[in-house]
This record gives structure tokens, C-alpha cells and sequence, in this order.
């Protein structure tokens, strides 16, 4: 299995509605984004996916996301944007622009310490 791995980040406020803790109230977080892709024969170039990409398609998404409430983003319009949501989310996007490349796993880190992964079935 060959697995390529891309980062980035953005940065976000949100507040978890009914959460009883800190996170009810507004706040927000530096957000880190790790996503990977895996298959078991390389194409043509000896690739997985290009890095640029992957990075590119990715930054597409993060960049709706980058300094806004998202509480306010239709996805979350419930009140839960949980780092798992946010991680399932992403997955959602890559998946629709790359349908020809197999995203294995999405990790969002809200903290250095703190981190929600989505992997699909």
C-alpha cells in the first residue's frame, strides 16, 4: 500500500450548542489538517496523487472554512462543529473533487494535543 499524506490549516470560531463545558461558549482554534491518500499501485508518474493536488484541493476547502464563525456554515447549522464533524466535512469535499483518488483518512487537530480522525469505511 502506498499512502501520500498533505497538511495545512485555517483558523475558526465556533461554540458547541448544549455542550455542557468550556466549548459552549465562543471560541475559536488554529486549526491543523493532515489528509491521506492510499493506493495499492502507483499511475503512470510513479504517483499516488501529484502533492500539488491534493494540497490545492484541499486549500479550496480550508479556505471556506479559514476565519469564519462555523456555526453560520450550512454543514453545521445544527450547532456541532466538532472536530470530528469538521474532519468528516472535509473528507465530504475531497472525496467529491478527487472521485478518482481513495482519501484513507482526514485528522483535524484543534489543539497541538487535541486531534478528531475520520476514515472511511
Amino acid at each position: 500500500m502506498f499512502v501520500v499524506t498533505v497538511e495545512d490549516s485555517f483558523s475558526a470560531a465556533h461554540y458547541l450548542a448544549g455542550h455542557k463545558g468550556k466549548c459552549e461558549k465562543l471560541h475559536g482554534h488554529n486549526y491543523r489538517v493532515r489528509v491521506s491518500a492510499a493506493e495499492q499501485t502507483l499511475d503512470d508518474q510513479s504517483m499516488v496523487i501529484d502533492f500539488g493536488i491534493l494540497k490545492n484541493e484541499l486549500k479550496k476547502i480550508l479556505e471556506k472554512l479559514d476565519h469564519s464563525f462555523l456555526n453560520e456554515h450550512k454543514d453545521f447549522a445544527d450547532g456541532k462543529p466538532t472536530a470530528e464533524r469538521i474532519a468528516y466535512h472535509i473528507y465530504c469535499g475531497l472525496e467529491k473533487a478527487l472521485p478518482a483518488v481513495r482519501i484513507t483518512k482526514v485528522i483535524v487537530f484543534e489543539t497541538e494535543k487535541n486531534s478528531a480522525v475520520f476514515y472511511p469505511d
